[in-house]
């Protein structure tokens, strides 16, 4: 008897099957089923002709609704690998990365034209689109206390690059805490967007391969590699990702990818004059606040939300 492993019994399945809850893992695969079993660490699924296991760690979401999008045609010997190289929506403003392994050149062929220079009458930074609609992200610093904001796209043409500027920049959330801002360009017309997906699990390892794409010091699309230094470095009470990639005034708010053209971290701090010690905000915490971004919503009357200070009387009272 043939033993068919995880993918083709996904493959099978969503031939097969029309009505079935999604499991999507966090590598991107989708499997579709009914969930017989439900235990604290892991899920049981039924295939209709066999049952899975799956580890509660491995799992990013389950969708309960029902899906008749599917056609019931039987198995199909030429159905495509469930292990997709297309990034997965989920539901959410960002999409989590399926893709390989590949070279540097390779994913900024690809990711290059997500990431933006963000400016205002005050500096710049680099942001970048995290869907088709416009969503991008940066740091709150770089857009501290501004609202006249331009996002800069660097479109690939024949001849190099097309600057295309958009200057109608909605702020949508801020926390300035951890250091985060979510914008939307509202004016994209029939520009068409890239954007960069997220890692969709925390599996960074110290030594890996990192390089980020930027604009430092007004240097634009500026790619410099380097690896992990330190997966946890604590800084007044967050963790952030150490890395020997140059980060550099500019690079703010652009993002630190791994070899699967996937965004690990936002970076957001450097030491100038000392090579080799840059910072970036792990990707989990980028997730978090998009997740709950309406939490951080940006309010037009306290553009500096989160920071509040009391400021004294100034008056002495005395009884």
């Amino acid at each position: 008897m043939k033993q068919l492993n995880l993918a083709s019994i996904i493959v099978f399945l969503l031939t097969v099957v029309g009505i079935a809850q999604t499991i999507t893992l966090k590598n991107g695969t989708q499997i579709k089923g009914e969930i017989i079993s439900e235990k604290k660490d892991y899920i049981i699924v039924d295939l209709g002709f066999s049952a899975l296991t799956v580890s509660m760690n491995d799992i990013l979401t389950i969708d309960d609704s029902i899906d008749d999008s599917v056609e019931q045609t039987g198995n199909d010997s030429n159905a495509p690998d469930m292990i997709d190289a297309v990034p997965q929506r989920n539901n959410k403003l960002y999409h989590i990365g399926a893709g390989q392994l590949a070279s540097i050149e390779k994913c900024v062929e690809q990711c290059s034209e997500a990431v933006v220079l963000v400016s205002h009458p005050a500096g710049l930074g680099s942001g970048f689109f995290i869907n088709e609609e416009g969503y991008l992200i940066t740091n709150y610093h770089v857009i501290e206390g501004e609202t006249k904001i331009t996002v800069t796209l660097f479109k690939k043409t024949d001849s190099g690059f097309d600057k295309i500027k958009f200057k109608k920049v909605k702020i949508i959330a801020i926390n300035p805490f951890v250091d985060l801002a979510l914008l939307k360009v509202e004016d994209l017309g029939d520009t068409k967007i890239t954007y960069a997906p997220f890692a969709g699990v925390d599996d960074l390892k110290v030594g890996q391969k990192v390089f980020a794409i930027g604009n430092p010091l007004g240097l634009e699309r500026s790619v410099h590699d380097g690896i992990i230094s330190t997966r946890n470095r604590a800084f007044e009470g967050l963790v952030y990702l150490q890395t020997n990639t140059d980060i550099n005034p500019g690079n703010s708010g652009g993002p630190l990818f791994n070899l699967k053209g996937q965004i690990v971290g936002v970076t957001n701090m450097g030491y100038i004059f000392m090579g080799g010690l840059g910072f970036a905000i792990p990707i989990s915490y980028v997730k978090d606040f998009v997740d709950n971004y309406d939490a951080f919503a940006y309010d037009v009357d306290s553009p500096n939300t989160g920071y509040t200070y009391i400021q004294p009387d100034g008056k002495i009272i005395k009884e």
